[in-house]
């Protein structure tokens, strides 16, 4: 029955107050269930364009009918290359025949290779096909400080084939730093020092990567924008204008292959040259060589099919009573590279679980004020493909209708994280009092601090001084910053949307099995969540954020405290500058001193550093000026929403509600970031060489990191105009909330 048909069939049993409503929902809330569909939906590979992966569409689409929502499946037509053929191997000093798929495991039933027959083998996709045989050189984990240490210890990757561990940057920015300082191939391993017997036991004794364990992954150029690289800016939809596969920028040019440290090892053995610095050790049990010329010689060859495949979104939506037309979004993806147990579908029957317990309210007669929208997004994998097509093909209606959009992607087990807007802070850490830990019995919100404070303790975990000081004096803990690397990115970054992005995690194992065979229902019920207790946590605690923003007057938003996030992130720009500026007088001391020779080995000589201009004194007085104005307007805000909210007129609460409903957006500017302009947010973006984390205030923040000074003043002034029109909005609307 659809949902417009319940609606003249209400029966009035509905809780009237929040707390009994909320204890109806996670009545509602089971970890059984959760632990049934998580087993159907990973029981076959489910890639994007896998018959799984549409049968997984079709099963959740079913559910939200079955409970009453009104949903349907958008389809796009996305580019996503699949391998027809991969090859690497060693030719020299000797041959060995390296990749392939992983083997089974003993009691991990989907790892048996009648199953994984039909899996795609270890890839990265978007990477530039090709057939190449070159000397290798070892990059630590290829990022530009490491390419510095290169130069200065004469080792050149040009024409040559690089190999990269995982870990400290995002996987794509490896080949794509090799491709720009001219390498032609690119090796991505997983280290065992950062993934595999360094964390703990190896699966299937423990959660930690196996030597042969494989991580996949796309290496599209995620900080120039996200989504089908065809179709930048527009959805993919069928009929769509789409750039040819040479002109899209996305798509790397060089060939890349994914390795386990098993297969990785065998190369790194061989590898001459010299022995690479400390920071470029590993954990495996080999002296680490850099390579070069006249080393380990490797062939890599790459051959996909790079046609066009379908994407099948699930929509949902139960309508708003009073505010129709406002919309509280909330979203989970469904493919994986293999099963995808912890990636994505541990999140995504949480959101099951959700959508499930919400339509039981529907039947007792409970009306959301706000529209609901739930989504089961495919092609995240990719590179978010199927959520940023949505969103670029319904931009007009969702910056004028959306509120808020909740993601979650994987969930794991331990403790509630959040990263996302700031106005949206004191909401978050609301809910986290109010769920209880499912191990400990106490809140979320203490066992959250609790950690916070134990790991300073112990010099373990956060050492912001703001963070712990919050959880010491039992306070609201600060939420972090949104770069990329999950379907939030369009919501937030290119519409201006405000997110969150919520989950448990730090007591599971998943990261020992991240885009591999292994990430499988058998792992993931044995040393991630056992009996899925924290997915029905997650549930709970984005349960309720749903309810809360759609049954509010007004969305619960506390702009104090994203002004003083924005004061905390002008505070570190300008330490930053600083310490750059500190850093190259002592580097040109250093230099002038011929210092960096005379500490050089002579048996393993080491360059000076490279010059570089020195860091100005950035114009942020305009800055500085439009964050003391916001930290005054949102002050003057809350204040008067505290005092006078609860008592407005209807004809008042729809005018601040009006005023309020896209306030975020006023941080965007058309003209985006330098070089990227699909990002637009002037406050969060991912950074250009961190990609999945966050850089903060970045027009200016990278600037000043890359020496692109005059950027930085540019920057400067166009952050101080989107803070100054956002102070002025609510100005504006504490003057409504006064009624003067």
């Amino acid at each position: 029955m659809g949902v417009l048909a319940l609606a003249g069939a209400a029966v009035a049993q509905a809780p009237t107050d929040r707390k009994a409503l909320e204890a109806q929902f996670d009545a509602s809330v089971s970890s059984q269930d959760q632990m049934d569909w998580m087993k159907q939906m990973s029981s076959a590979p489910n890639h994007v364009g896998s018959p799984h992966d549409k049968a997984n569409a079709d099963f959740i689409l079913s559910k939200f009918k079955e409970w009453g929502w009104d949903a349907h499946i958008e389809t796009f037509q996305v580019l996503y290359p699949t391998p027809i053929s991969t090859t690497v191997e060693m030719v020299s000093p000797e041959k060995i025949t390296l990749g392939g798929q992983e083997p089974p495991v003993p009691g991990d039933d989907t790892s048996a290779a009648a199953i994984t027959k039909d899996a795609l083998p270890p890839y990265v996709a978007f990477q530039g096909d090709g057939d190449v045989t070159a000397d290798l050189v070892y990059v630590n984990y290829g990022m530009p400080d490491d390419y510095k240490a290169l130069a200065r210890r004469g080792v050149d990757v040009r024409g040559k084939i690089v190999i990269a561990r995982y870990g400290v940057g995002w996987r794509g920015l490896k080949p794509k730093l090799a491709q720009d300082h001219g390498a032609v191939g690119t090796i991505i391993y997983s280290d065992p020092a950062d993934d595999g017997y360094g964390e703990g036991d190896v699966y299937p004794k423990g959660g930690a990567r196996p030597d042969f364990g494989v991580q996949r992954g796309s290496v599209a150029d995620m900080t120039t924008y996200p989504g089908d690289p065809l179709t930048p800016g527009i959805g993919a939809t069928a009929g769509a204008k789409r750039l040819s596969r040479a002109q899209a920028q996305t798509i790397l040019k060089i060939p890349v292959l994914p390795m386990s440290y098993g297969d990785a090892s065998k190369l790194l053995a061989k590898l001459g040259g010299p022995l690479a610095p400390e920071p470029f050790r590993g954990g495996l049990p080999l002296a680490y060589h850099l390579g070069g010329d006249n080393g380990v010689q490797v062939h890599l060859a790459v051959k996909s099919d790079w046609s066009l495949k379908p994407v099948y979104d699930v929509i949902a939506k139960l309508p708003g009573s009073q505010y129709p037309d406002q919309w509280v979004l909330r979203g989970n993806h469904h493919d994986g590279w293999v099963f995808g147990a912890s990636d994505p579908l541990s999140g995504n029957v949480a959101m099951l679980s959700e959508a499930k317990a919400l339509g039981a309210l529907w039947k007792s007669g409970w009306r959301p004020q706000r529209t609901i929208v739930f989504a089961s997004w495919d092609a995240e994998e990719p590179m978010l493909l199927g959520s940023t097509e949505w969103a670029e093909a319904h931009a007009d209606e969702l910056q004028k209708r959306a509120v808020l959009y909740i993601n979650t992607d994987g969930n794991g087990r331990g403790f509630l994280y959040a990263q996302g807007s700031h106005d949206f802070q004191h909401l978050v850490n609301g809910v986290a009092a109010d769920v209880k830990d499912p191990e400990t019995g106490a809140s979320a919100a203490e066992r959250m601090r609790a950690a916070i404070r134990v790991g300073a303790y112990d010099k373990t975990g956060r050492d912001d001084a703001a963070t712990l000081a919050a959880a010491e004096k039992g306070g609201d803990v600060p939420i972090g910053a949104l770069g990329s690397g999950s379907d939030y990115s369009a919501y937030l970054q290119h519409l201006g949307l405000p997110a969150l992005n919520i989950g448990f995690g730090g007591e599971d194992e998943s990261g020992g099995v991240y885009h591999s065979i292994y990430d499988s229902y058998h792992h993931f019920t044995t040393f991630d969540d056992p009996g899925l207790k924290y997915g029905a946590a997650l549930s709970k605690v984005v349960g309720r954020l749903v309810l809360r923003v759609a049954d509010s007057d007004t969305p619960p938003q506390r702009f104090g405290d994203f002004a003083d996030t924005v004061g905390t992130y002008l505070d570190e720009v300008k330490k930053l500058a600083d310490g750059r500026r500190e850093a190259d007088r002592k580097r040109e001391k250093l230099l002038k001193d011929d210092a960096f020779r005379l500490a050089s080995d002579p048996l393993k000589p080491v360059g000076p550093a490279a010059v570089e201009a020195d860091t100005p004194h950035v114009e942020l007085a305009a800055l500085e000026d439009a964050v003391d104005r916001l930290k005054k307007a949102a002050a003057a805000y809350d204040s008067a929403y505290a005092d006078k909210g609860g008592k407005l007129t209807p004809a008042a609460r729809v005018k601040l509600n009006g005023q309020l409903r896209d306030i975020d957006q006023l941080l965007l500017d058309d003209r985006g970031l330098p070089g990227r302009t699909w990002y637009k947010h002037m406050i969060y973006a991912p950074g250009r060489f961190t990609g999945y984390g966050a850089k903060t205030l970045p027009g200016v923040r990278e600037a000043i990191e890359e020496r692109r000074f005059d950027d930085a003043n540019v920057y400067a002034g166009r952050i101080a105009k989107v803070l100054d029109a956002y102070s002025a909005r609510l100005d504006a609307a504490r003057v409504t909330v006064m009624g003067r």
